[in-house]
């Protein structure tokens, strides 16, 4: 939890650099990273790993490695750090599938390979969301006994909700599809209530915020984007898997996520997932502009 890292980083903005995907890192983002490959070689469990702030997948040494791929964003919601909004940590496991000796390729498989994923949300409360492929469970830190403890088991999403969540900022780049989605959810065509808007910046807290009070997240392709802008490895795969084992739908409004074969270990892909009646309700705008086109 960000409380247990402050003392280090009195003045904790931009470290002067930027990371492989493009983005400004901040101290907390370079002290996570090094805290989270450093735990999970030291699990012996681990042979390669995939970090948002690596160029290169690391291949972790032979008298440490074991049989599991991690790829990780150490502290999603960077942009965040100075004004004390949530941010988080987000994860996928899988296993290492060849005989080979261990690579980067190891870590290019589809979200349905996944055998364990999730997330840690620093907010009002540090939580962890985990699916190993039997449901969601989320567990709440427990500062006194420095234990996670399950604090609700089995968590379902709404089948439909209230909420819309997207960067409307970027409207003058969105597709008609996604122009024609968010007018319906402002101005309901059968009279019904507007959906609120939410949009932290932070994915994993827009994320958990949809899981808990259902309705939809978008961060779908733009102009500015044309691939997307999240990554498909360790930002869309592990939140796309705990949205579907909670019941709903994550897409890149062409596929589900879960079924993309990665060919880069930093690709970018559309993501768009929530409720499955909100999400299906988006896949129809689509193809409807589809067949217009």
């Amino acid at each position: 939890p960000p409380t247990a890292l402050w003392e280090p980083l009195s003045g904790y903005g931009i470290a002067g650099s930027v990371n492989v995907t493009g983005d400004e890192v901040k101290k907390l983002d370079v002290l996570s990273n090094s805290l989270v490959i450093n735990m999970l070689q030291s699990s012996y469990s681990t042979c390669v790993l995939v970090s948002e702030e690596n160029k290169d997948a690391i291949i972790t040494t032979k008298e440490k490695r074991g049989k599991y791929v991690v790829c990780f964003d150490p502290l999603d919601g960077s942009s965040n750090i100075d004004c004390l909004a949530s941010i988080g940590t987000i994860f996928a496991i899988y296993r290492k599938t060849s005989e080979d000796e261990p690579s980067e390729k190891d870590a290019l498989q589809c979200g349905r390979n996944i055998v364990a994923a999730g997330y840690a949300l620093y907010g009002s409360a540090t939580l962890v969301a985990l699916s190993t492929g039997q449901g969601v469970d989320l567990f709440m830190l427990d500062p006194a006994l420095g234990e996670f403890v399950l604090v609700e088991k089995d968590v379902k999403i709404k089948k439909k909700g209230k909420i819309y969540s997207l960067n409307e900022g970027y409207a003058k780049y969105f597709d008609a599809a996604t122009t024609e989605y968010v007018q319906k959810k402002k101005f309901p065509e059968d009279g019904s209530a507007p959906y609120g808007a939410r949009y932290v910046g932070s994915m994993v807290a827009d994320v958990h915020r949809t899981l808990v009070y259902g309705g939809i997240f978008l961060y779908p392709a733009n102009q500015k984007s044309p691939k997307g802008k999240l990554r498909l490895l360790y930002e869309c795969n592990p939140v796309a898997y705990i949205i579907e084992q909670a019941g709903g739908l994550a897409t890149t409004g062409t596929q589900p996520v879960l079924d993309v074969k990665p060919e880069a270990i930093h690709q970018r892909v559309p993501l768009i997932l929530g409720s499955p009646e909100d999400v299906q309700e988006y896949l129809t705008c689509v193809q409807k502009n589809q067949a217009g086109s």
